[in-house]
């Protein structure tokens, strides 16, 4: 067993999956992060976070001090040309002096794959300089290079998915016949993890890969197969890095600043060119390509995302008392509402679970029922449904075109659409109590759209939507404030509070 160990990075996507695995082997893990709050809500018993800047390294003592081992997973992307490369040596420099002050005995490094023979994009050169500084100083380092990371909310992986989803037909530049060994997110966190017990891998480059070797246009058409989708593919001489990455901007999540050195990135082959991580660890058997998509769509499809590429530009919840933000995550296109409401959680929670049905949808009722006669039209369920109980619902109920999917009582209810649409969909309230008494409720409209046609439905709609949900959320906070109101059955008037639904017979 290994002493403390130093996670930098956890904010991010691969450092935020490492550290729970960590603490499930049995490991005492310290992470170290230039803003703690960004750890808030994450399930860690006993991890131990310290406040530290690697471009400050008067912090680094502190963080450093009694630890055996450190990963060292921090990179930037989006700093700007000209920039990042040298945000990044000063970084890694300040952290390998310190690391050698604090006695620390090993360092393993995350890099990226590529030939330093051949021709590398900045960002791939950059991730070997960044390794070069580390094994400069005194502490022993294993540098690990991996390729493209295919996983739930890998930013590789999501290009190649919207991509994939969206686009029937697709224009590509040169690139999309390079040569990639993708490799799991599964088998980046074994070969991780693995390398604690492994004394041979000291002071050693390891290249992994996946079990195949692919072109880029083979990985998308790969995605289609296991989606089950037909899609074609139309290489053309010329598209330039910056004509891609504006494109990519378009159709992704994945903004320019991301898609460009990405894409720079997809120019040179990666992959491995030796034995060596098969010599050191033969009890990984690195996944398949297509086995990689599988698993990273199950884990979509189960909400189970861990952490996803923009882990780390992420802020803080309740920010601001109102709060309206519309983003792409995990694969869906979110348009979140908040707003603070001068009443109790359990009084937000009873306005909100009284929704639908003869209640109405509190604003804009005749949109809710055009769009309910529309869907009807197309063989969809309508609003005829209406609600089992005024008052109350449970998991599995029937809310007009809505089904009750999650209820956490006097918290949250989550409804998934079951009208017709080019994609899925589901509508969620929550309210959070919070310190002065008041509450923040919430209101988030999720949708994951289906090829194309979800994504030009979703923006199409999008202004109406607007309208539609920005009157939803401040008749529910009307309705919280206003204090007790009462709801009229066929034969009494019952109490607002939810209760457990009674056995009826028949």
């Amino acid at each position: 067993m290994t002493g403390k160990i130093l996670v930098t990075g956890a904010t991010g996507y691969v450092g935020g999956r490492l550290v729970p695995r960590l603490l499930a082997a049995g490991h005492a893990v310290r992470c170290v992060v230039r803003d703690p709050s960004r750890l808030e809500g994450r399930s860690w018993p006993d991890v131990e976070v310290v406040q530290g800047d690697l471009l400050a390294p008067e912090t680094l003592a502190a963080a450093l001090s009694g630890i055996d081992t450190a990963y060292y997973m921090v990179h930037s992307m989006s700093a700007g040309e000209g920039t990042f490369a040298d945000r990044d040596r000063q970084a890694a420099s300040n952290f390998a002096q310190a690391a050698a002050q604090a006695g620390v005995k090993r360092i393993i490094y995350l890099g990226g794959l590529g030939d330093d023979q051949g021709t590398l994009s900045p960002h791939l050169r950059s991730r070997h300089e960044i390794g070069e500084l580390l094994r400069s100083g005194s502490v022993p380092v294993t540098e690990f290079r991996p390729a493209i990371v295919v996983g739930s909310g890998s930013m590789s992986f999501e290009m190649i998915r919207y991509l994939t989803e969206r686009l029937p037909v697709m224009v590509c530049p040169s690139w999309v016949k390079t040569l990639c060994q993708p490799i799991s997110i599964g088998d980046v966190l074994a070969y991780l993890i693995a390398a604690l017990n492994e004394p041979r891998s000291v002071g050693q480059i390891v290249e992994i890969g996946g079990a195949s070797v692919l072109q880029y246009r083979e990985m998308m058409l790969g995605y289609a197969r296991v989606r089950g989708l037909r899609r074609w593919l139309l290489p053309v001489p010329v598209l330039t890095p910056r004509l891609s990455s504006l494109w990519v901007n378009f159709v992704t999540p994945i903004p320019t600043a991301y898609a460009r050195p990405l894409i720079e990135g997809l120019v040179s082959p990666v992959i491995v060119t030796n034995n060596l991580a098969r010599e050191l660890f033969p009890s990984i058997h690195p996944r398949s390509y297509e086995d990689a998509v599988r698993i990273a769509l199950e884990r979509i499809d189960l909400n189970l995302v861990e952490t996803n590429w923009a882990s780390s530009l992420q802020s803080s919840a309740y920010a601001h008392p109102n709060i309206t933000k519309l983003q792409v995550e995990q694969g869906m296109i979110l348009e979140r509402r908040q707003r603070n409401v001068a009443a109790p959680a359990d009084k937000v929670y009873r306005a909100f679970a009284r929704i639908g049905g003869r209640n109405g949808w509190y604003y804009a009722n005749w949109s809710w029922k055009a769009r309910a006669i529309f869907d009807r039209l197309i063989g969809g369920v309508g609003m005829r449904r209406g609600r089992r109980d005024p008052l109350d619902v449970v998991p599995g109920d029937a809310l007009d075109w809505w089904r009750v999917e999650a209820v956490e009582r006097g918290h949250l209810i989550r409804l998934r659409a079951e009208m017709r649409l080019p994609g899925r969909g589901w509508l969620e309230f929550r309210a959070d109590p919070l310190p002065d008494g008041t509450t923040a409720l919430q209101q988030t409209a999720y949708f994951q759209p289906t090829g194309l046609a979800g994504l030009l439905y979703w923006y199409l709609l999008y202004p109406i939507h607007r309208l539609i949900f920005a009157g939803m959320i401040r008749a529910i906070a009307d309705k919280a404030e206003a204090g007790p109101t009462q709801a009229k059955s066929s034969r009494r008037t019952r109490s607002l509070l939810p209760a457990r639904p009674k056995a009826r017979k028949g």
